[in-house]
């Protein structure tokens, strides 16, 4: 296809040459006449494209409308039929949030190649959530060995983004979940307890301004997301040795008026998680959806109002949820800003059942409630065996809904996001497949991570081998396999993708169920069994975990730092020197040169019997240590 613009286009163009490969489109002058027109001072922000008579139309009122106005005419010039489209943005800034700091750093032309399909989105925010993972000059410790971003990494970033009409701007955090930085003896200084910092000390309101300071530099926004979430260790370390119990709210306020200070110097705009302040007003612990919350006058009033409070929710799929926590959020007198999520956290797939879910209702709610600013949080969690690309279809789900009145239809879904990122939406869905498997309930409401947890469980030990008795896993996951592979697109650019799920559904369909028939063997005296697990399945299985690290390791190093592979790295090393050791101790078993197995001596005990294992089936489970061992992996009183 050949289009030829006419119109002012110089600050577009960057961003045209950019996509036009992306969409197989060429410039010509003999192309098909677009008449570009914006962007227009207007107050709906609506979006018009067109071609009629030959001719087609872009007219838009924000730079990065313009980006989706192109896919959208793409994608109906492909029909070959006359068409006219006006959509109303809903929210005035849609866009994700980047987990950046649990292993996997985006490299710069993996965030760019990501950019490029969230312009065609349009997207119009990027938030990078950066614990430790930006430089701080004369903090040597500060993201060291963790692929942290220099200041022209950061600027390019910027550079790239805005040549779309979408602002970057850094999350960094500012109280806790900074356990990677915490960690180096020589900062001790700086640390309360093992994740949060010592508040009250000058010389961690120093280190703060330079965090602020090195954070926003290489942004043309002048926004920050200043963190402080899930801090219920403040004031318990260092902090309670030095100034005895302080009320957990005061020490919050007293330090968030401290931060506030640093930024407003800059003149940034600050926003925050909001969960802390909901928490400690529950009267019923530390419960931040608890429907009952009532925000004190007197706490409310002491919370200052030039701060955005985002409230995050990644699990409800009950419009009444999210409207009891946006009401018990109100009295605080703050901005309302929502964070929603796309499941990548702690899992090889996507959580496309929940997160789909979740997050049509989540965002028709914001639209009926006012809430006019909406992220899509990706979290790394535990190593971070995921990846965003995988997550452009949830992604997608945000934008459709940012330029429709109600709920963005399936098949306006699936054009979609075949159009912006050339995959088909059934080949995303097949992803959730690695999680979502029998015995679980309907969209894997509770999180379920078998892709992970069955993949690194021992098969000697067979943690979860009574959670999954009767599943059929083996069939699940060979059924999964063919059908990835039948539904992969070789000329697709992110078909890659898929390589690895594909991978791992061929070693789950070998591995899932083998410690429960090794179990069996054992205990029926089935030595012919044995050997043959021993000396043909256990090598098969071994030589499938070497196909998908390998195929794991080419998709890391194509879109990530190379720094946090090494975690992954050795974890499949763990998995194969154990299936190695499995195979000698049955064989010396079954040739009598020990007496027994203890590990198979052991009773199979159910893994858990919380609601999110519902006591047979599949479950969740959130640590790798938890999942290859129930030995001790570390034990630390004190962290040197």
């Amino acid at each position: 296809m050949k289009l030829r613009f006419e119109g002012d286009i110089q600050e577009l163009l960057a961003g045209i040459q950019r996509l036009l490969p992306e969409l197989d489109v060429q410039f010509s002058e003999d192309g098909i006449p677009v008449l570009v027109e914006g962007p227009l001072d207007t107050q709906d922000d609506a979006l018009e494209v067109s071609y009629e008579r030959g001719q087609g139309m872009i007219r838009f009122s924000k730079k990065h409308q313009f980006f989706r106005g192109l896919g959208l005419l793409v994608q109906h010039l492909r029909t070959g039929d006359d068409f006219r489209v006006l959509e109303k943005q809903q929210f005035d800034q849609i866009g994700p949030m980047f987990d950046l700091s649990r292993n996997a750093v985006l490299t710069v032309d993996g965030f760019k190649a990501i950019l490029n399909k969230l312009a065609l989105m349009g997207m119009n925010t990027v938030m990078l959530y950066m614990e430790d993972t930006y430089e701080i000059e004369g903090e040597p410790y500060f993201g060291y060995m963790r692929g942290r971003y220099t200041e022209e990494e950061l600027k390019e970033i910027d550079d790239y983004a805005d040549s779309f009409g979408i602002e970057a701007f850094p999350s960094i955090q500012t109280l806790a979940h900074l356990e990677e930085f915490l960690k180096w003896e020589p900062v001790k200084s700086y640390r309360d307890t093992k994740g949060a910092l010592l508040v009250g000390s000058e010389q961690t309101d120093k280190l703060i301004e330079k965090m602020i300071e090195s954070a926003t530099a290489p942004f043309r926004s002048r926004k920050i997301h200043i963190g402080m979430d899930e801090a219920e260790e403040l004031g318990r370390g260092k902090y309670l040795d030095l100034n005895g119990y302080q009320d957990r709210f005061d020490i919050m306020v007293s330090h968030l008026d401290n931060v506030l200070a640093a930024v407003r110097a800059r003149g940034l705009k600050p926003m925050m998680w909001s969960d802390m302040f909901l928490k400690l007003a529950s009267g019923k612990g530390d419960d931040y959806y608890d429907k009952e919350t009532t925000i004190p006058e007197d706490m409310a009033r002491r919370i200052p109002k030039d701060v955005d409070m985002v409230y995050w929710d990644y699990t409800h799929t009950e419009p009444e949820d999210y409207t009891k926590v946006i009401d018990n959020h109100r009295p605080l007198g703050c901005n309302l800003v929502f964070a929603g999520a796309v499941w990548i956290f702690n899992t090889f797939g996507v959580n496309y059942g929940l997160s789909l879910n979740a997050s049509d209702v989540a965002l028709q709610v914001c639209k009926q409630e006012g809430i006019r600013e909406v992220y899509a949080t990706m979290w790394g969690d535990d190593g971070n065996e995921g990846n965003p690309f995988a997550a452009l279809l949830g992604l997608q789900l945000y934008a459709e809904h940012a330029y429709t009145e109600g709920t963005p239809s399936q098949a306006q879904l699936a054009q979609r996001v075949k159009l912006c990122t050339g995959v088909e939406m059934e080949a995303f869905l097949l992803l959730k497949d690695l999680d979502e498997i029998p015995g679980q309930e309907p969209n894997n409401a509770k999180q379920s991570n078998p892709s992970k947890f069955l993949l690194y469980q021992d098969v000697l030990l067979g943690l979860f081998d009574k959670q999954i008795e009767g599943l059929a896993l083996n069939d699940h996951y060979a059924k999964l396999e063919l059908a990835i592979q039948n539904k992969r697109d070789k000329n697709a650019a992110l078909d890659y993708l898929f390589e690895m799920p594909e991978k791992l559904s061929a070693v789950l369909k070998r591995k899932s169920e083998i410690g429960i028939r090794l179990k069996q063997a054992y205990d029926t005296q089935d030595h012919a069994t044995l050997r043959h697990i021993a000396e043909v399945e256990l090598p098969a299985i071994a030589a499938a975990v070497t196909e998908l690290r390998l195929a794991h390791r080419t998709q890391w190093l194509r879109m990530f730092k190379p720094f946090g592979w090494e975690v992954i790295d050795i974890r499949y090393g763990g998995v194969l020197t154990r299936l190695d050791t499995a195979a000698m101790r049955i064989l010396d078993y079954a040739e009598g040169r020990i007496p027994r197995i203890e590990e198979l001596e052991q009773e199979r005990l159910v893994y858990s019997t919380t609601n999110r294992w519902n006591h047979k089936g599949v479950g969740w489970c959130s640590h790798y240590y938890r999942m290859a061992s129930p030995n001790v992996f570390y034990h630390v009183l004190n962290p040197f």
